[in-house]
């Protein structure tokens, strides 16, 4: 049996403010595509997301999803980004739990997923983009 491991690269992180108090979080993975934002088997750390509010995208209300402004479920809001990397499973219909970094300093040119002007709008205050 062969086990393979990845490196978590944490390097979007701008500072360690903010990692001591990440909040346990739920990944709906039905929301996720696997090219986009787990190419490699596992969500990275840095990914941006938002809190699914409303089902009319097919999500669960309470877990999270990937940052789109056009959603209209409630992941156009950003909240924050997943602090550590986490597999992803073999099924969509596997949610997952990851840790979410909610305030800090982001280093925005290394982030696995680019935020728009909107999303930095989101998390004014609580996240500093450098």
């Amino acid at each position: 049996m062969t086990e393979t491991f990845q490196q978590d690269d944490q390097s979007w992180l701008g500072s360690e403010h903010g990692t001591s108090s990440a909040r346990s979080i739920t990944l709906d993975t039905s929301m996720f595509t696997a090219g986009t934002h787990y190419p490699n088997g596992y969500f990275p750390s840095g990914l941006p997301v938002g809190v699914i509010t409303g089902t009319g995208q097919g999500g669960v209300v309470g877990l999270y999803g990937p940052y789109n402004d056009a959603a209209t479920d409630g992941r156009q809001t950003l909240v924050g980004f997943l602090l550590c990397a986490v597999d992803a499973p073999p099924a969509t219909t596997v949610d997952v739990q990851g840790a979410l970094l909610d305030h800090g300093r982001i280093v925005e040119a290394k982030l696995p997923i680019a935020i728009d002007a909107a999303g930095k709008t989101d998390v004014a205050g609580r996240i500093q983009f450098v």
